[in-house]
């Protein structure tokens, strides 16, 4: 079937199975390997993208769901001159990763709770992190990262 998705502001059109997924869609049919697959069940979060603004696990809905609708990935948040979006460079600046793979997932979900409430808490951080799970951080640094980007962004 066509399914015709705006990924980061571009137009994509892409015949693909009813059944694909909407990150193997990202992936595969547009060629975005910044979103990750991690866990397919929805647990870990890598795979977070924005969907018509909204912070979405994107292993949970079929790329066919969302055609006409708007998408913004890892690739998209930073501006065309490589000026990095405000939580991208708290990330870099704390040191928020290691192996890096729940990164653009971490990345996606922080920048929508930083549009819900740009005045967090560490608590209210950690707890909107909940749904993104991370392997070697320990989650400190990233938690540091989100305030940080909080300041930026207000």
């Amino acid at each position: 079937m066509e399914v015709s998705i705006k990924i980061n502001g571009v137009d994509q059109s892409h015949d693909v199975e009813p059944r694909m997924l909407l990150v193997q869609y990202i992936r595969e049919a547009a060629g975005l390997t910044g979103t990750n697959i991690g866990c397919d069940t929805s647990s870990c979060g890598a795979c977070t993208v924005h969907l018509n603004g909204e912070s979405v696990k994107s292993c949970t809905v079929l790329a066919a769901q969302v055609s006409g609708m708007e998408i913004d990935t890892i690739e998209g948040l930073a501006d065309d001159d490589g000026t990095l979006h405000p939580v991208q460079q708290a990330f870099h600046e704390c040191h928020a990763l290691q192996c890096g793979y729940c990164t653009p997932g971490m990345v996606m979900a922080s920048v929508s709770m930083i549009e819900e409430n740009p005045s967090m808490t560490e608590d209210e951080v950690r707890e909107g992190l909940e749904g993104n799970l991370c392997r070697c951080t320990g989650y400190h640094n990233i938690v540091k990262a989100v305030l940080q980007a909080t300041e930026v962004t207000l």
